[in-house]
């Protein structure tokens, strides 16, 4: 006889864990299946593992810059590249023994295995207890994504890595590759370049972190360049040998120009597929995207009644927050279906999503860019300030950054901001905040912001958008 739950959720991810554990808060009998690791690729393999090895690159850096602070180092500074994986490592399994936690605490049963919808309210699941049939009222496909692979040069994990095999390299790369300038590609950049290794960026569009404001993506290709890092946009790569000790390149530019280079090793860094093969979807008739991702409505729900979709398997942005928002969202609505008349879920505002992105300098953003918002039909009010008019950026010896803010000349409502620089990645949430709210420039510019901080340029950036920016 199959097991019967109210909500059944097919991953475990930043989405999947999320939303099981709203369903159990709200009451519903909830049980998650996970084929790998609980916690998915964001805890295991993406987010969280790949900030702790930034974080060990970040105090290199300091150590290498001590004598810019009045300290001395005795000795050269070396990069134990074997520890500082093991370390990443061991914070990825601390979390994912957390969620393991979690699990038991809020009493959702777990399924180890492959899940597979056999039809509207039914789950067969091939793992560790052999073959099950679950049933529940509604079911919430969580099934997250992979990296993308190189047309024609599959990832190998040898000379050609995606962010999987980044994360757990057996050697340092000398000359590095990396194919595309995303969030993934820029932060291994950054990484593998603080810890040694010669690094060269090619990105087919005309600016790194093409998603970012122009001025943000102008400002990080210039400081990324000062720090050794090769740029080269607008241009495509070719494969045109994989060897046992490296692997041949031809880089081509917007003029036509090739040019032949050499690499150790090359990250692929240039989208995701999303995971939904063999998992049932044809069989239901599950709407697809022209990209091939789940459609769904602003509160998860798929055509067929009863399924809903949420995470890096449906529309961008592919963020593990936005992920862990739809998830509450959904468990939220089901709960609703189901009965509840006191929970009221809100659909997803996709204007108000932050993104980070953790090189260094940082980038963050939130809303519209000056371009998309001109775009959009706006009549816009834009204001930036410097990094270096601020004291505590100073001190820091983090002077260098930029804060941007577009406003709505014509009611005043925040549009979007844009920064780059030392902790714009918890900077950002201030921002995002005030677009949920709806604030004006009024509420920000009446807004006292605490001194000495890097808060202060948030203010700063407002202020200039009206001619009043008092420290430049």
């Amino acid at each position: 006889m199959a097991d019967k739950y109210d909500v059944i959720v097919l991953g475990s991810g930043p989405g999947g864990y999320v939303a099981a554990i709203r369903a159990a808060q709200l009451g519903l009998r909830t049980a998650i299946v996970e084929r790998e690791k609980l916690g998915g690729i964001c805890l295991n393999w993406g987010c969280i593992p790949t900030k702790a090895l930034l974080r060990s690159a970040e105090i290199k850096h300091y150590m290498d810059h001590a004598k810019d602070y009045g300290l001395k180092v005795a000795g050269a500074i070396e990069a134990d590249l074997e520890a500082v994986v093991k370390r990443s490592r061991g914070v990825a399994d601390q979390l994912n023994r957390g969620v393991t936690g979690l699990m038991k605490k809020n009493r959702i049963d777990v399924h180890m295995g492959e899940g597979r919808l056999t039809a509207p309210g039914k789950l067969e699941v091939k793992g560790e207890k052999g073959t099950q049939t679950l049933e529940a009222k509604h079911i919430i496909v969580a099934t997250g994504a992979r990296a993308r692979d190189l047309p024609g040069h599959p990832a190998d994990g040898k000379r050609i890595w995606t962010y999987r095999h980044a994360m757990t390299p057996s050697e340092m790369p000398s000359r590095l590759l990396v194919i595309g300038s995303g969030a993934i590609g820029i932060e291994f950049a950054s990484f593998y370049n603080d810890m040694g290794a010669d690094v060269t960026v090619v990105e087919m569009l005309d600016r790194i972190v093409p998603v970012e404001d122009k001025d943000i993506s102008a400002f990080l290709a210039k400081s990324l360049g000062k720090q050794g890092i090769a740029i080269r946009t607008g241009a495509k790569v070719e494969i045109a040998h994989n060897g046992a000790k490296a692997v041949s390149a031809t880089i081509t530019g917007g003029d036509g120009k090739a040019q032949e280079a050499e690499f150790s090793h090359v990250i692929v860094a240039i989208g995701i597929v999303p995971n939904l093969e063999n998992i049932g979807l044809d069989k239901l008739g599950i709407e697809m995207t022209d990209k091939s991702f789940i459609r769904i409505d602003d509160y998860g729900r798929t055509n067929v009644k009863g399924v809903w979709a949420i995470g890096d398997c449906t529309p961008g942005p592919w963020l593990a927050h936005k992920a862990s928002h739809e998830g509450v969202t959904a468990a939220e609505a089901i709960a609703q279906e189901l009965g509840n008349a006191d929970v009221h879920p809100h659909k997803l505002d996709r204007t108000a999503i932050p993104g980070c992105t953790y090189c260094h300098p940082q980038v963050a953003s939130v809303g519209l860019t000056e371009a998309a918002a001109k775009d959009a039909g706006y009549q816009v009010k834009v204001g930036s300030f410097p990094f270096i008019g601020n004291g505590k950026a100073i001190a820091l010896g983090e002077a260098e950054g930029i804060i941007k803010t577009v406003f709505d000349s014509k009611t005043g409502e925040l549009l979007g901001a844009h920064m780059c620089g030392a902790e714009v990645t918890e900077l950002i949430q201030g921002y995002t905040v005030g677009k949920v709210l709806e604030t004006t420039e009024a509420e920000l510019m009446n807004t006292i912001f605490p001194h000495p901080t890097l808060s202060e340029m948030m203010h700063e950036s407002v202020l200039s958008a009206y001619g009043r920016a008092i420290h430049i």
